[in-house]
């Protein structure tokens, strides 16, 4: 199977043939999903009782990539695709480029909450207007750019070849709001021209802002409150300010200060690995937490990849796998760092987001074992109170 991480060899351009689209809409699922752990960790990595306004900020942009990944995925699979979240080759490893992306961006790593941190952020982020777009067959320069691209592959499909014979995906397989729901928008089932376009428009503007503004478009699509873009909310965290209604995109933020303090943070080794642990692991827990960190990340994506596969009530599964990965991965930011070297710099252990193949095999039947015990069904919600993770085993 062609992965998105293979596609620079076919240059980006307008999908043209329904494949093509396909191996687009599963990139896109994979750049939703390497912005999460670089998110994750710079939010996991602030000191308990700092950085609160920040801190919620970066969770309500990591919500909604949740929410992007859930869309980018109905979307893949309304047009007969099939998500691939659950192999090894879905994870990257960091640091690690985008797919598909322009050898000008930057490659994007785990950074502990720094001006570091939010520089990334801010690339990953930037809006199309902001800069002058690379030619086609050369990579995307701005997610907007990328999501442009697929919407034009995909209004040439339903011109040349009638809805119908584009989106023959099986809407049983499609996650509803019934199935995840967060403060930032809501998932929606992707049947048509229509509701596809919406979900290309919600993800792009909920990233870079609507009509070249700062704001989102939740309160058009959603009935919510607009905030700033995820850009611009990163960007007043940066700057230390919030934006007005008065100010525009290329404005500093001038409205209320936000306290950052830089310093409310634990310094991490943002390329440490599993095996860097293992060393130390007769003298120190790290390697352990670590494991174990990664064993419930296997859990999410397994949960996720079984959603998508036709039971959207899986879904569920995502919140206390999520809960679970944030309690182990503030164990992991409180420990030094085993290697003594990288302790007297001051640094601290940090999750690793690693994966491999036993890790998967592991995770799927855990969470068969989860849902079969929820007697799951697609009209009844899955009653989850009181999961606590249970880590089996251990993988390097």
């Amino acid at each position: 199977m062609i992965t998105a991480f293979d596609l620079d060899e076919y240059g980006f351009a307008v999908p043209k043939t329904i494949e093509e689209l396909r191996k687009y809409l599963q990139a896109a699922i994979e750049v939703e999903h390497l912005t999460i752990p670089v998110y994750m960790t710079g939010m996991y990595t602030i000191h308990p009782g700092t950085n609160s306004e920040a801190y919620y900020v970066i969770r309500s942009v990591l919500l909604e990539e949740m929410l992007h990944m859930t869309l980018a995925a109905n979307l893949l699979n309304a047009v007969g695709g099939t998500p691939r979240v659950a192999h090894p080759e879905f994870i990257g490893e960091y640091p690690v480029r985008l797919p598909m992306s322009s050898q000008d961006l930057p490659e994007i790593g785990l950074r502990h909450f720094s001006p570091e941190a939010l520089r990334t952020f801010l690339a990953i982020e930037e809006p199309r207007s902001f800069h002058s777009e690379a030619p086609m067959g050369s990579g995307w320069t701005s997610i907007g750019q990328f999501y442009g691209a697929i919407a034009q592959g995909l209004f040439g499909l339903v011109e040349r070849h009638g809805e119908t014979h584009v989106f023959t995906g099986d809407e049983s397989r499609q996650v509803g709001p019934e199935h995840f729901y967060n403060s930032g928008g809501e998932a929606f089932k992707i049947t048509d021209w229509e509701t596809a376009l919406k979900a290309i428009e919600v993800i792009s503007e909920q990233g870079e802002g609507a009509l070249d503004s700062i704001w989102d478009s939740d309160d058009v699509f959603f009935g919510q409150e607009s905030q700033p873009a995820h850009y611009f909310r990163f960007n007043e965290i940066m700057m230390g300010h919030r934006y007005t209604l008065a100010d525009r995109p290329t404005d500093p933020p001038s409205g209320p200060s936000m306290a950052v303090d830089w310093k409310g943070a634990y310094p991490i080794k943002g390329d440490s690995k599993v095996a860097d642990y293992e060393r130390y692991k007769d003298k120190s827990a790290v390697y352990d937490k670590a494991v174990e960190f990664n064993q419930t990340y296997a859990l999410l994506l397994c949960a996720l990849q079984k959603a998508l596969d036709g039971e959207p009530s899986t879904m569920g599964l995502a919140v206390p796998f999520m809960l679970e990965m944030r309690d182990r991965a503030e164990q992991l930011y409180r420990n030094p760092h085993p290697d003594p070297e990288c302790a007297k710099q001051g640094l601290f252990a940090s999750a690793t987001f690693e994966i491999t193949r036993p890790h998967l095999d592991q995770a799927k039947t855990q969470v068969e074992e989860y849902v079969a015990a929820a007697e799951l069904d697609d009209e009844a919600p899955m009653d989850l109170s009181g999961l606590t993770v249970a880590t089996k085993g251990r993988f390097a």
